[in-house]
Parts: structure tokens; sequence; C-alpha cells
């Protein structure tokens, strides 16, 4: 009887997390908090207006404007190039801003919203790090981020924390815990590693706390409860992520994700003929009516893509893991774990993949494509899992969350879930993985409440996992460790603001 039960049984349903629309109306009159989440990565660039619901906490996607990276101008006579994407592209800080003043003021157009009186704050990211010799090169990508916000007309302060509760908006301000909390560089109650110097362990560090933050927040659309200890994976172009451990009121970073992911079907697809050799993507075939092919040919194929694909704890040796600036000495420092995954040495096989692709779509076609990448991204999500248990930070407690392009498209998250749930970690595994459509732009919405210390603590993201709300623990730990707010009143506003723009989160 047993046996009949369990043979019959229906293989468990992922959790995917999407909201629905929100009304026009309800931005205007109720007290939903919007933020712009600008994102310039290796494949896009984005403008994901975003508003969270103060009563709730929970986040509706207004708008999302997405343009091809690849499409940025040119660098014209004078201009340097300080930045490269994975696949080449030539960026300027003059070019990136023009980008992103012109994929904000589009977002806004669409949603009828005006950037100067609707928009309550701006989180800046970026994910192109491929090209960058070091982790701190990051803060100048993140300058003409913020010049492009300038340029299309956002107010500075709508890019600094407020100083105190006199300048929260009137209508935010019974929101605010800013009287009793100060941001202490905590994002939904974890630290981020930092380097012996203050010098970040990792280029993507803060699309990994981003993408964590932003499945905290889409978790609450299931009932997958995706607080500390967890495990975030971010399958944008490049891989990013982290573990955070289990302690209270805030937890650390005890490992990093970093490396190659969406530029893996990226390069496979480059080989069929049907994108471009260099600039192609995944995303210039998708089509979510084509019903992938998961028979013994795509399994091959499969097999053939996941012996070029490495996965496994980042040596010592390295300063780039799949093209991402790393710093291994820092991280062992701060007892972080960094696990990576590349192809070759810093995507050095790459170029394997393109020729897999072309033989598999000349001799089987689109279905066949498509199930064997869904295969791949499936089995690089079980190896980076089953990598953080050997490395003894990824246990039974720890909730998994996925986002990005490469993880959360066509039928992956039920691949990923299948296997998954091959390692044995969670009775029921459904309960124990969530997946989450724009991770970034939905942890923009957490930082930049929690640089405002606003929070619903009746639905909090903070604590650990069944846990209640910390507030009352942040404030006894905060009080024992003396704490002060991060930005002092006695510093002038100026040097904060431009301390802001310069690119610093007010992490510590």
């Amino acid at each position: 009887m047993n046996f009949a039960r369990n043979l019959f049984k229906s293989k468990p349903k992922p959790r995917i997390a999407e909201s629905p629309p929100v009304n026009y109306l309800d931005l205007k009159t109720k007290p939903f908090y919007i933020v712009a989440s600008v994102e310039v990565g290796n494949t896009t660039t984005k403008s994901i207006l975003t508003a969270t619901d103060m009563n709730t906490g929970k986040t509706y996607i207004v708008n999302k404007t997405v343009k091809m990276t690849r499409d940025v101008r040119a660098p014209k006579e004078g201009e340097e190039v300080f930045a490269r994407t994975i696949n080449g592209t030539p960026l300027t800080k003059e070019s990136v801003a023009e980008l992103v003043r012109d994929t904000l003021i589009e977002s806004h157009e669409r949603a009828r919203l005006d950037i100067k009186t609707d928009l309550h704050f701006v989180v800046r990211s970026t994910g192109v790090v491929a090209e960058l010799d070091s982790p701190d090169q990051v803060g100048a990508f993140i300058q003409a981020l913020a010049q492009g916000c300038l340029m299309a007309g956002v107010p500075p302060r709508l890019m600094t924390p407020a100083m105190s509760i006199h300048n929260i908006i009137d209508r935010f301000k019974r929101h605010t815990m800013i009287e009793k909390v100060v941001f202490m560089g905590a994002v939904a109650s974890c630290f981020p590693p930092q380097g012996s110097t203050g010098v970040e362990v990792v280029a993507n560090e803060m699309e990994g706390e981003l993408a964590t933050a932003g499945i905290k927040e889409g978790s609450r659309w299931t009932d997958v409860d995706f607080r500390n200890p967890c495990l975030s994976m971010d399958f944008g172009t490049t891989l990013d992520g982290r573990v955070t451990s289990d302690e209270l009121p805030y937890a650390h970073t005890i490992g990093n994700l970093l490396g190659l992911a969406g530029a893996i079907p990226d390069a496979v697809v480059q080989g069929t003929g049907l994108v471009h050799r260099q600039t192609g993507a995944m995303l210039d075939i998708f089509d979510p009516k084509t019903k992938p092919d998961y028979g013994k040919e795509t399994q091959e194929y499969a097999r053939q893509i996941d012996e070029l694909v490495v996965v496994e704890k980042v040596p010592a040796s390295r300063i780039k893991y799949g093209l991402v600036p790393v710093n291994p000495r820092a991280a062992d420092m701060n007892n972080v774990v960094l696990i990576g995954c590349d192809v070759g040495v810093n995507g050095s096989d790459l170029c394997r993949l393109s020729k897999i692709g072309e033989e598999l779509y000349r001799s089987k076609g689109l279905k066949t494509l498509y199930g064997t990448l869904d295969m791949v991204s499936a089995h690089v999500a079980q190896r980076l899992v089953v990598v953080g248990i050997e490395e003894g930070i990824v246990t039974c407690k720890t909730a998994i969350g996925v986002t990005g392009r490469a993880g959360i498209s066509g039928n992956k998250p039920a691949l990923i879930l299948e296997e998954i749930a091959k390692l044995g970690l969670y009775d029921e595994p459904e309960k124990n993985v969530v997946f989450v459509d724009d991770g970034l732009a939905r942890g923009a919405a957490v930082m930049a409440r929690c640089m405002n210390s606003m929070g619903t603590p009746k639905n909090p993201l903070g604590g650990l996992r069944l846990g209640r709300c910390i507030l009352q623990q942040r404030m006894d730990y905060e009080t024992k460790k003396g704490a002060v707010p991060v930005f002092q009143a006695a510093k002038p506003l100026q040097e904060t603001q431009a301390y802001f723009k310069g690119g610093h989160t007010g992490r510590r």
C-alpha cells in the first residue's frame, strides 16, 4: 500500500513568487514606498520600479524597462573605456550614464510617474565586473550609475538615507523606526563580508546582497519562509549569491557565490547561428511556447556540457574566478567560503560550449537545445548546493532561493527542485526552496527601507526562519554595542551626499 502511494505521488511543485499588478490610484493614495532599481548588467540594463505596501511589507512590480547592454552607444573620442561586458562591449562612464538616464526616464514615463515627486529612493547595482582588476573598482561603476540618475532628474536626497525622522516623508514617518534602531550595514538582518582593509571579498557582493534580500521579500508571496539561515543563487549572466548564518539579531555572510551562470547557455546558443556569435544571448531566442525535450539525447548533450563546467570551492590562488575579481585571502580571514562556477579557467572553454551548441542545434533542433540548457542549469544549481554542504555551511535548516534568468525561466524551477530533492536535505523540498522573479529589484526595495529604518514588524524579513520579529533584540544589541547612526548628524549633508554619489552604500 505504501509502495503504491509513493509510486503515484506527484512530484513536488516549485514555489514561484510572482506579485500581482498594483492599482495606479493606490500608488497615489496609499502608503506605497516607490523605489527604482537601476541595474547595468552584462546582458541587460534595467530600470525596475517597485512599490512596497508599508502596511503589509509586500512589494509589487510597477514597471520593468529592459534594454540590451550591448546596444549602449560607442565610446566617443576622448572618453576612457573603464569596463567591458563579458562579451566585450566597451563602456565609458559617459555612455553608461546616458544609458541609465534614458532607461530611468522611460520606465517612469511608462508607469505614469514623476521622478521628482513620486519616486522615494534609488538603488544602483552592476553585474559588469569581468574586465575589472579588483573588487574595489566597482565603486567607479556605481559613480557612473549615480551620474545617470542625476541626469534623469533624480534629486540627490533620493540616493542618500535619512539623517533623522525629520528627513522622512510625512506619509512614511509612522512606518520608520529610525529613532529606535540605526542602520548598521545589515540588509534584511545580514552583515556583508568585508576584507581586512574594507575591500569587498568579491566584486559582485552587492548583487548577492540585493538578490538575497529580494528573495526574502519575494518569498512572502509563497509559503516558503526564506529567512536566515539561507542560500541565495542569482543566475544572471554572472553568478552571485550568498550563504547566511543563523545568528541573532544579525546573521553573517558565511559563503559567497561567484562566476558564470547565464553566460553558459549564452555561449551554447552563440554556436547555433541563431544569434550574434559574440554578443548573442539566450534571451534572443527564448520562446516560452516551445516545449523542451528531456530525452536520452538531451541528457547526453547536458552531460557533455556538465563536463566543461567547473563548480568548486574557489582555490586560494585565484584573483579572478569565472571572470569575477575575488580576494580569497580576505574571504579566509573573514570565515567566508567562496563557491564558484567556471568554464575552464575564467571562461577559457566557453568556445567549446559554442561548438556543442552548433552540433546540437544542427542535428536536433530547438526543443533539444531548450531541454539541454534547462538540465544544465538544474545540475549547476545542485552542484553549488553540494559544495555548500561539503563545506559545512549548508544544512537541512538552510532555505534555498533562486532568481535570475538562467534559474527561473522555462521549466528550470521544476528541474532544479527535483535535483535538490535528490540530495535528501529536506522532507518537503518544496517548503524549503523558492524561486523569485526580479530578485535584484526586490532587493533594492528592501535595501532602501533598511537604509531608512523602515520595516513591518508584523511580517518581518529579519530574524530566523519560523521566528518572530527581532526589533527588540536589535535595540538591545545596539545598546550593548554603543551603536550610533552610521551617518552622524554632525556630518555636513553635502559631505554625506557626496559619499553616496561616490558609490558607497553606507555598509560597515
